[in-house]
């Protein structure tokens, strides 16, 4: 099959490099660039362990043909922190005990990553809904929940205070 040049932005860099038209994101970001965050699971977009997020909204790169994804900003779990900071999820996820065996947890941070931006104070049922895609095979969801609870305690921790405020 003949391949094509294609331009991928992904965590805030971008990569050239020729793929087949029907290559899967997710084969390109595991075996052509060295993302090996993004599982593979199921590849029917059932279980999570795949997401990505593509201009913030979370996807699974499973499904995803890498060709159609040129104009997007993708983000993969290799992207969130910050430098050697750890994102208040990666750090809620290590001392809840989230991470577990790990091989759903870069999905879960990513969908709950996409959740906190939007909605930072997400109510256990808001939390339990936005997850409710991504599966865990250690059936560990009390520690993901709780996980995800101490994300939200850290991240209000980190905003700036108020003028007067005690």
């Amino acid at each position: 099959m003949d391949q094509e040049w294609i331009e991928l932005r992904i965590n805030g860099k971008t990569y050239r490099l020729s793929v087949e038209p029907n290559r899967l994101l997710l084969d390109v970001l595991r075996q052509d660039l060295g993302l090996t965050g993004s599982k593979r699971g199921c590849d029917d977009s059932s279980c999570g362990a795949c997401t990505v997020l593509v201009d913030g909204e979370p996807q699974m790169s499973c499904l995803m043909l890498a060709v159609s994804y040129q104009d997007c900003q993708i983000s993969t779990i290799e992207g969130v922190a910050a430098g050697s900071e750890l994102d208040p999820l990666q750090r809620g996820f290590s001392v809840e005990g989230g991470a577990q065996c790990g091989y759903c947890t870069p999905g879960m941070i990513l969908t709950a990553k996409h959740l906190l931006t939007r909605n930072p104070d997400a109510t256990e049922r808001e939390i339990n809904e936005a997850l409710s895609g991504n599966l865990c095979r250690c059936t560990g969801y009390t520690q993901i929940l709780a996980s995800v609870r101490r994300a939200i305690e850290l991240m209000r921790q980190n905003q700036p205070q108020e003028v007067g405020a005690k």
